[in-house]
């Protein structure tokens, strides 16, 4: 099996008492992994409490213990790594979530069933959906994403779609 990605380095710039421009954080942002070592790394590297965005607020910490969700007004981005065979639970946020694959490719599963792979450089869109991750590679894959609080999707005939967590089925 390949070796597990690095933390991912987070550089951010700011502005100091007199507006001059410096660098005000570069670390490497920890990995928080709460399905164990064969499952999802998430590393949250910014949040904000709401948009538009403060450039005069402190910095917030670095996250490393809750599955990434924005606030009710802000917004986050992270990364998420997936171990080479790896398959994450079918799931909804209610959220819009951008996600760019920076290394590898990921399958994006869609409770109707289909599949569609995403590469390296590609990008999906999740708008409310219930979808799952496969990594069918022999390589880890890490995807950047941006998630955007949203409103929850409602049907025509009026029904409302919460989150939802599905877990994996063990195999038979």
């Amino acid at each position: 099996m390949a070796a597990q990605l690095p933390p991912p380095r987070i550089v951010i710039a700011s502005n100091n008492d007199e507006g001059k421009s410096f660098f005000s954080r570069d670390t490497e942002a920890p990995l928080f992994g709460p399905f164990g070592p064969n499952g999802s790394q998430f590393a949250t590297l910014f949040t904000t409490d709401a948009v538009p965005a403060s450039n005069t607020v402190d910095l917030p910490p670095l996250l490393t213990t809750a599955i990434p969700r924005p606030g009710p007004k802000g917004t986050i981005i992270g990364t998420s790594d997936m171990a080479p065979g790896a398959e994450s639970p079918f799931h909804r946020t209610v959220t819009l979530d951008y996600a760019v694959v920076l290394k590898g490719e990921i399958v994006a599963r869609l409770n109707g069933g289909v599949e569609k792979t995403i590469k390296e450089g590609e990008i999906i869109v999740q708008m409310g959906t219930i979808h799952s991750w496969i990594n069918k590679s022999d390589q880890w894959c890490r995807m950047l994403f941006v998630m955007l609080p949203a409103e929850k999707v409602v049907l025509k005939d009026g029904r409302v779609l919460d989150e939802a967590f599905i877990p994996v089925k063990p195999a038979q």
